[in-house]
């Protein structure tokens, strides 16, 4: 895994096309407070506790810095970005239902734009996984010798 640099002041154009019938039952908006410790409990079960952490410290800063995609009631998606630190796009999640639909994308997107709205120049992906993903989206490039990066030691408990 590597962390990868997105220049915020030149992204590509967005390859979600948001009138295609396929993105008409889902939408990307801030969960409201009543409804963080749900997208929580849900990220740590899709995802893990590790990005549920994550997905906690973004819902605690003001203003809010994670979106979810919601189908119905139901959270398929979420991406944060100042979570683990300050100008990182990430953790970013699809529950395996709703891959392949552009909910990644537009979460992404989403979360880019609103980074740069609040005065990023760049925001760094950390221990991407998907880095084909956030080329075709972001434009992102890679960071030479950036691993293991950010992430390097932190504590994991074996259960």
């Amino acid at each position: 895994m590597t962390d990868m640099l997105i220049r915020l002041y030149a992204l590509p154009e967005p390859i979600v096309d948001e009138t295609d019938p396929r993105h008409a039952d889902w939408l990307v908006r801030k969960p409201i407070g009543c409804e963080h410790e749900e997208i929580v409990s849900w990220v740590a079960t899709e995802f893990g506790t590790g990005w549920a952490s994550e997905a906690r410290a973004a819902l605690h800063n003001r203003p809010v810095s994670l979106q979810v995609a919601v189908q119905g009631e139901q959270p398929i998606g979420f991406v944060c970005y100042d979570a683990t630190a300050r100008g990182f796009v990430g953790p970013i999640g699809v529950q395996t239902s709703a891959r392949g639909s552009g909910v990644g994308s537009a979460l992404l997107r989403t979360a880019l734009e609103e980074m740069r709205t609040v005065g990023y120049g760049y925001a760094i992906a950390g221990a991407v996984g998907a880095v084909d993903f956030f080329r075709r989206v972001a434009g992102a490039t890679e960071i030479a010798d950036s691993t293991p990066g950010l992430y390097a030691g932190r504590v994991s408990v074996r259960r």
